[in-house]
């Protein structure tokens, strides 16, 4: 995977979705259906590797939040 910008580790981090969402389709160039993938697999490492970092826990992580 490509280097993504520190803002969107930040915005997972901070629960702000589509924010992120939408910096890994600028930064990659990719279309939302693969920003959603690289998402989900960036928002697992964060959650491996900074699990403190977040401000919800897994399971309330995305709650009210429908793509």
């Amino acid at each position: 995977m490509s280097e993504l910008p520190a803002s969107v580790d930040r915005n997972i981090l901070d629960q702000r979705i589509i924010l992120a969402l939408q910096g890994i389709r600028e930064s990659l160039g990719c279309s939302l259906s693969e920003a959603m993938d690289v998402f989900g697999a960036r928002y697992e490492e964060l959650r491996r590797e900074r699990p403190g970092d977040f401000i919800v826990g897994p399971g309330e992580y995305g709650r009210g939040f429908y793509s």
